[in-house]
């Protein structure tokens, strides 16, 4: 399963960049991205393959970026047409399922979809 990981970076020119030359020296592949900043921090959500996300939490951590957290999330496919989030959604809150955090991924139309309710996401979802 995909992992995301939240990383947190200073809020400054090269920090970015910084957190994609770490990661891809340690031959991780960011799936997806989602990056917020405020109070002279950056919250960074990176999406990583299951088999990648130890070696990238580590790399990150020698070069004293932190990693706050680390979780499995889903990745859905999804249709690139007006209302495709909107009924996603709804199926996932028909089963009672509450979205953390949701971002795309790189490349095709597919959502990241992260709760505490895995199991039910993906029954909702046909996953």
């Amino acid at each position: 399963m995909p992992r995301d990981l939240t990383v947190i970076i200073e809020d400054r020119p090269g920090e970015l960049a910084r957190l994609g030359e770490i990661t891809g020296e340690a031959g991780v592949n960011i799936h997806g991205l989602a990056a917020f900043t405020g109070e002279g921090k950056g919250v960074v959500h990176v999406l990583v393959d299951d088999d990648d996300a130890a070696r990238c939490h580590k790399a990150l951590e020698a070069a004293t970026i932190g990693v706050a957290d680390e979780r499995e999330v889903l990745v859905v496919d999804i249709e690139d047409r007006p209302g495709a989030l909107g009924e996603l959604a709804r199926r996932l809150a028909d089963a009672n399922v509450n979205v953390d955090l949701v971002y795309t991924t790189f490349g095709g139309v597919k959502v990241v979809i992260a709760t505490d309710d895995l199991n039910n996401a993906r029954a909702a979802v046909d996953y």
